[in-house]
């Protein structure tokens, strides 16, 4: 899906069928949340604010909820009457709408609202807040990192626990190694043998996955590793599934850490259409987000290429129009994840902005 935020143009689905083009933001409000336009480039951009568009827009509902949702932000109802009304937009949003996605954290006790982008999860705010008549109080926007281990590590760790009675025992030796790119996770257990019964696999399992979730690094999810269990033991009285479970999990914390973490943040493909006077001024101030520049030319405006950090885009929309006078537009659309520079490495970034964790 492509970032229209300074003057977003959507499409309406008619009860009848087809489609309604609406030609200004402030409309937003007042129509169904999936019905968003994708705009294959800034050319297109330009030509839509500029008359009739010269090609038919495409609605990429399939598109979206295969993307990444690269922001979240935290909320919590105001009133008791508000968290009844906020349960019943949120499923009806939801299911409109195929990009959107929640979740309820219990410690602390908030709802956690997930998007594509910064105007998305903006649009579902107001909804809520216009449609819905939902009063909320709103956190600030946070970008989704991901971990990823850089080499291959091994860990043996032994949890054992007696206080009267049967106790807990579990030993575990772990192997983690980096998976292919976009490969994910994947377990395999390389014991022969009964050093660990099969019974207590699905124990290890389950510690595995609950690191999995928030890593080492700045507890964001772990990806594209490969975990293999290559011995254990157990105690026919003490061992269990739990004990089992507990073992891992710290087997696996220790395993990520020794074996070269590093954070990964989502990159974005930024097209600027500007006014020839404001090139100046706009590469500039890309060169400060961490920009890489990757092309120019000239459209019906000129039309700058870049690659920048989603977290470095967060209120880009009012600094490019106060760049440009208002005669500015850009796109945003996430392109892929690499490695976040550390705080030593380049002082500017500073991983704490824009982190849930």
């Amino acid at each position: 899906m492509i970032y229209l935020p300074v003057e977003c143009f959507i499409i309406q689905r008619l009860q009848e069928g087809g489609w309604r083009v609406v030609h200004r933001r402030a409309d937003l409000t007042d129509l169904p949340i999936a019905d968003f336009v994708s705009l294959r480039d800034a050319e297109e951009w330009v030509n839509w604010k500029s008359g009739p568009p010269r090609i038919n827009p495409y609605v990429a509902a399939n598109e979206m909820s295969s993307q990444p949702r690269l922001i979240e932000i935290a909320i919590e109802p105001k009133s008791k009457a508000d968290e009844e009304k906020l349960g019943i937009a949120l499923a009806k949003l939801a299911d409109e709408d195929p990009a959107f996605e929640f979740s309820i954290d219990q410690e602390p006790r908030q709802t956690v609202l997930k998007g594509v982008s910064e105007l998305h999860l903006d649009a579902i705010l107001e909804t809520i807040r216009r449609s819905h008549d939902v009063d909320l109080r709103v956190g600030a926007p946070q970008v989704a990192f991901l971990e990823r281990i850089t080499r291959p590590a091994e860990v043996e760790y032994t949890y054992k626990k007696q206080s009267g009675g049967s106790g807990q025992f579990a030993a575990v030796k772990l192997r983690v190694e980096p998976n292919e790119l976009g490969k994910g996770y994947r377990f395999e257990s390389k014991i022969v043998g009964s050093a660990v019964p099969k019974e207590y696999i699905p124990g290890i399992e389950k510690g595995i996955e609950s690191v999995l979730c928030a890593g080492v690094v700045a507890g964001f999810p772990v990806i594209d590793i490969k975990v293999e269990l290559i011995d254990g033991k157990y105690h026919d009285i003490d061992s269990s599934a739990l004990a089992f479970e507990i073992a891992t999990r710290a087997a696996f914390r220790e395993a990520l850490q020794k074996a070269g973490p590093l954070l990964f943040e989502p990159i974005m493909t930024v097209e600027v259409a500007i006014p020839e006077d404001c090139i100046g001024p706009v590469i500039g101030d890309l060169n400060l987000r961490r920009g890489q520049i990757r092309g120019q030319k000239r459209r019906s405006a000129t039309v700058i290429s870049a690659m920048v950090p989603l977290i470095d885009m967060f209120g880009y929309a009012n600094d490019l129009r106060s760049m440009s006078q208002g005669r500015a537009t850009f796109t945003m659309q996430f392109d892929h994840y690499a490695p976040a520079p550390s705080p030593e490495n380049d002082p500017p970034f500073r991983p704490a902005i824009g982190m849930r964790a």
